[in-house]
């Protein structure tokens, strides 16, 4: 069977920041808690020099495409809940 590929790309407002290690804790604390609670590859791969933006690509590997897709969309979920962040555009992408 083969392995399927989610790749789930989001930019984010991060409102509120006023420097680049301010950025960096809030990113750094949000990546872990994805790392930890759905057990992802999470990578920031844009917009390091921006303090309020970042975007981040966030991988998920299943052996079903509907099984990646959920978690991918809960992830989604997650994401739109948080309160200090604005979610600015999202792609989702299997493979």
């Amino acid at each position: 069977m083969p392995a399927r590929i989610g790749l789930l790309t989001v930019e984010l407002y991060i409102g509120g920041c006023r420097s680049l290690k301010e950025k960096r804790q809030v990113v750094q604390s949000l990546t872990a808690r994805l790392r930890n609670d759905f057990n992802l590859s999470v990578a920031e791969v844009d917009h390091h020099d921006l303090h309020q933006r970042a975007c981040l690509a966030i991988a998920c590997v299943g052996n079903r495409t509907d099984f990646v897709n959920q978690v991918l969309d809960t992830v989604l979920e997650r994401l739109q809940s948080e309160g200090r962040i604005v979610l600015l555009e999202t792609t989702l992408e299997v493979l």
